[in-house]
């Protein structure tokens, strides 16, 4: 499928702070550019810092770039680190949606620039447009939705491995779905509970 053409966001840009010899403080700036995603036509993604040694961590002490680090980690499509955690940004083109996805893991995902639909197995759909709009997801089937026919979306992201969840003895694990789910979603609700369009922006 070829996506509406429409501007890029600018690259992340990545403040790291640490100590040079002296032990004084000192800062780090550099631009993080986004990469297209395979696994999500319409997607693109970029690393900010993974760190993979447990915590408390020792990234402190640490002098290797963490947005270098990868993690091998297929049965959690490479997202969650086995031991650690996982910094990133992810963009959706106009009108694209993730598939219906679920990881062993807790993760937050804060709105940084755009429009942005959460959609639960359930069918119900969340719309998320203020800056700062904040989803814990715990373990759940969901899949993201841009509702915007011109613009972008970014969320920031932060997963950290996390035993599946439990329903009825049964454990949900990690599950990608490419076909969507057909459900009927009703009303979308904003994170005040407004009720929104379901097909807000399209």
């Amino acid at each position: 499928m070829a996506w509406p053409a429409a501007q890029l966001l600018p690259h992340i840009r990545r403040v790291v702070t640490a100590h040079d010899a002296r032990g004084i403080a000192v800062a780090r700036d550099v631009l993080v550019p986004s990469e297209n995603m395979d696994l999500v036509p319409g997607a693109r993604e970029a690393t900010i810092w993974v760190t993979d040694d447990g915590l408390p961590t020792a990234e402190n002490n640490a002098s290797d770039d963490g947005a270098q680090r990868r993690i091998d980690n297929p049965e959690n499509f490479d997202l969650v680190p086995h031991n650690g955690t996982n910094l990133r940004s992810t963009e959706l083109a106009p009108g694209a949606m993730t598939a219906m996805h679920r990881t062993s893991s807790l993760d937050y995902n804060i709105l940084v620039s755009g429009e942005l639909i959460l959609i639960t197995e359930d069918g119900a759909e969340t719309y998320l447009h203020t800056p700062g709009d904040t989803v814990v997801q715990r373990g759940t089937l969901h899949a993201w939705r841009n509702p915007s026919a011109t613009a972008y979306t970014r969320w920031i992201s932060i997963l950290m491995p996390a035993e599946p969840a439990v329903v009825n003895g049964e454990r949900l694990g990690p599950l990608f779905i490419e076909t969507p789910i057909k459900v009927d979603a009703g009303p979308a609700m904003s994170v005040e509970g407004q009720q929104m369009p379901s097909e807000v922006g399209a």
